[in-house]
């Protein structure tokens, strides 16, 4: 059986979900936080590991940054082309599983935003995919990945709740968690306005503060801290997300 994370279907069928009005619009403001952390300049090259239909992508190129766009889904691309094509922006992009994108020493830095990591059920795999960003990056280059952390899924968590898109459809939202909250199991149903209703299941590995660090040292890179949000915001009780910049 094809794991979620490779069905072209899945990705077609949950782009509404993922891709609203209102988390487009938050694009400029996640990449003015972004470079901040990075501390980065215009002409320095990105690489948008899991650019999806490149939010971020883009907005970094409006400001004069050199990026490379990767994802593995086809029809994301094809529509962050379209939206770079038409306002004459260049960049580069992809088709690539990020168990196997790595070019030596090419980037200054990396972004892995929005729970874009952590699919994989070998955690080898995950390794793996740090090992490529790092080795990805110049000396000295810096990496921001965001993601939901492990204190604040055991903070927050519901087994089920809804919400309306922006169609008007409905998503119904059911989540089981390993018990040793290692892993979080999700099932969406999709109730759509016209049309039959989907269920869809994925999951990912859900990592601690912690754990993401050392898996990013044991991957080569010199440090790391970790942040409540995109902003710089602590990592504590309050921490909305987990945001970790590692430098090689």
């Amino acid at each position: 059986m094809t794991p979620w994370h490779e069905d072209d279907d899945f990705w077609q069928t949950v782009a509404p979900v993922l891709f609203g009005q209102a988390r487009l619009d938050a694009a400029p403001a996640e990449v003015e936080q972004v470079i901040a952390l990075l501390g980065i300049a215009p002409g320095a090259a990105v690489l948008d590991l899991g650019c999806g239909v490149g939010r971020h992508t883009i907005e970094l190129a409006r400001r004069g940054f050199r990026v490379t766009a990767v994802d593995r889904t086809a029809s994301y691309l094809e529509r962050a082309r379209e939206a770079a094509a038409a306002e004459g922006i260049a960049i580069e992009f992809v088709q690539e599983d990020m168990r196997r994108f790595r070019r030596d020493a090419e980037f200054d830095a990396a972004i892995n935003l929005y729970t874009t990591f952590g699919y994989f059920e070998d955690p080898d795999d995950d390794r793996h995919v740090a090992d490529n960003i790092c080795h990805s990056l110049k000396p000295g280059g810096g990496l921001v990945m965001e993601l939901m952390g492990r204190e604040i899924i055991k903070r927050i968590f519901h087994p089920r709740d809804w919400h309306r898109l922006d169609d008007g459809s409905i998503v119904l939202e059911e989540r089981e968690l390993a018990e040793d909250w290692s892993w979080i199991s999700n099932t969406w149903t999709l109730l759509p306005n016209e049309g039959s209703r989907r269920e869809l299941h994925l999951g990912h590995r859900l990592y601690a503060a912690k754990e993401l660090k050392d898996l990013l040292l044991a991957a080569g890179f010199c440090s790391t801290q970790a942040y409540g949000g995109l902003d710089g915001a602590p990592y504590d009780n309050r921490a909305r997300r987990l945001v970790v910049k590692a430098v090689r």
